[in-house]
């Protein structure tokens, strides 16, 4: 703790931040270095029942009158997290501007969403949108091309903090960095304090707003859900995690347990190394968090106020121009055992569809979906309930190499895994079904237009380039 006063008088210092910044940064570290994370106790945990998780079926239904629904709405604001960069996926400016379909970005897709609602029920839900340093400047600019909808968009910045170096622990701004290498935004969990700093949480309350329903920007399955908000308000919780059934691509994601008498959200990180594989077990952790949350404003400005909610700290070690530093972060799933009445509610799948990698894009551009009134609507000719496994090679990592390499996207309503690797082309109205492998190990190799490929395929070992399709069913019959 004898790092302390050095760092306290060194933030003094840093001017391009506010008071509140520098206060939030000064208690935060304080709380890393005093190591108050508590272990958990292997044993307490108890499985959720239905009261703390609530099976989204046992919801009850929406009132059919449309003015009490309109009642409903009125105390609802809508906030996405948009905060993140699409360099990943090699594209510049904030993510939630990367085309998702038919020429939309996430962003469009969202605006959309709540201008429907808005109309069909006559009533103003707010769209806000949580912006960090590195977004908030694109941002502006791409909200203005919403000047003459129906919705009111707001924006705030999420804090902003030094990087801390490694060896001294100072902060990285002081040591000559004056870029934005020098700082960072401190996860998600910053959006209850930055939402009461920015002044937008008085603003809510005075206008009788009652819940926020906070979500991904790119997660095109978190819609505004009435039969959730309904319940929420009736049943007076502050704070409802939306969890859905987890498969094997999601072992590592957080789960809902019930800890000493309170749900409480368990990450991988937190988890005893000889306990690691029951957490990845499906059987026994059977749900995961999807980070779609709906929260009680009244609530939030309770527990800012009091500095009650210590989230836990996750530790992210980082490397600038070769010096070590650490930033140290916070997520909003787990502020839920500080709230009053709080529960987790299990969702249909179709509620949890983020978009990180172009493997994603290929679903969500595919046949698989098509898009109503800005909803992503999946294919009902798809019978199975799991979406395909899909896996691409970094050719096709930045939007801009995936979206060359396809004359069209090929139809997948069939398909159950596609792995491509190498150089590979398709050519328009391809279909994919089964098990798809296609390989270029050397050379170049495109699949010819209305080529049909079903089940598993390796292929081009020698500098054959083209090869032509009717119906591949086995490697033997290339």
């Amino acid at each position: 703790m004898e790092k302390l006063p050095q760092l306290r008088s060194a933030v003094a210092g840093l001017d391009q931040i506010s008071e509140n910044e520098k206060s939030g940064f000064i208690n935060l570290v304080s709380r890393y270095l005093s190591g108050e994370a508590e272990q958990i106790e292997w044993s307490k945990i108890k499985t959720p029942t239905d009261e703390v998780v609530v099976p989204y079926d046992k919801l009850a239904p929406v009132p059919e009158d449309s003015a009490e629904t309109k009642k409903l709405l009125d105390k609802l604001v809508v906030l996405k997290l948009n905060g993140g960069l699409g360099t990943t996926m090699g594209c510049t400016g904030p993510k939630s501007v990367i085309e998702v379909r038919d020429g939309l970005t996430f962003l469009d897709l969202i605006v959309i969403q709540i201008e429907n609602l808005n109309k069909k029920y006559g009533c103003k839900v707010p769209l806000l949108l949580m912006n960090s340093f590195n977004t908030h400047d694109d941002t502006l600019k791409i909200v203005q091309k919403y000047e003459n909808s129906n919705i009111e968009i707001h924006t705030f910045n999420q804090s902003q903090y030094p990087r801390l170096v490694v060896d001294d622990f100072s902060p990285l701004p002081c040591k000559g960095n004056k870029g934005k290498d020098g700082w960072y935004p401190p996860g998600h969990g910053d959006v209850f304090p930055a939402l009461m700093n920015s002044g937008k949480l008085e603003k809510l309350l005075s206008q009788g707003k009652e819940y926020v329903f906070v979500a991904n920007s790119d997660n095109l399955g978190a819609l505004v859900d009435l039969k959730i908000l309904n319940h929420l308000i009736k049943n007076k919780n502050e704070y409802c995690m939306e969890v859905t059934p987890k498969t094997l691509a999601d072992v590592k994601g957080g789960t809902l347990i019930s800890y000493e008498g309170k749900v409480q959200l368990l990450e991988i990180a937190q988890v005893p190394d000889e306990h690691v594989n029951e957490f990845k077990s499906i059987e026994k952790f059977k749900i995961f968090n999807t980070n779609n949350l709906w929260v009680n404003l009244e609530a939030i400005k309770r527990l800012v106020e009091a500095d009650a909610l210590k989230m836990e700290i996750i530790p992210n070690p980082k490397e600038v121009d070769g010096i070590k530093v650490l930033q140290l972060e916070t997520a909003a799933g787990a502020a839920i055992r500080f709230f009053d009445n709080a529960i987790g509610i299990n969702v249909p799948r179709s509620r949890f569809l983020p978009v990180k990698a172009t493997s994603d894009l290929l679903l969500v551009q595919s046949d698989l979906y098509t898009l109503s009134d800005g909803f992503v609507v999946r294919n009902k000719a798809r019978k199975n309930p799991e979406n395909p496994v899909i896996e691409l090679g970094p050719e096709f990592k930045k939007v801009g190499n995936f979206l060359s390499r396809f004359k069209s996207i090929p139809s997948i309503i069939e398909l159950d895994s596609l792995k491509v690797a190498g150089d590979v082309w398709f050519g328009s109205g391809v279909t994919l079904k089964g098990k798809v492998t296609i390989e270029a190990k050397s050379g170049k190799l495109e699949i010819s237009d209305k080529a049909v490929i079903a089940n598993k395929v390796t292929m081009l070992e020698t500098d054959r380039s083209f090869i032509s399709y009717s119906e591949v069913n086995d490697p033997k019959d290339i």
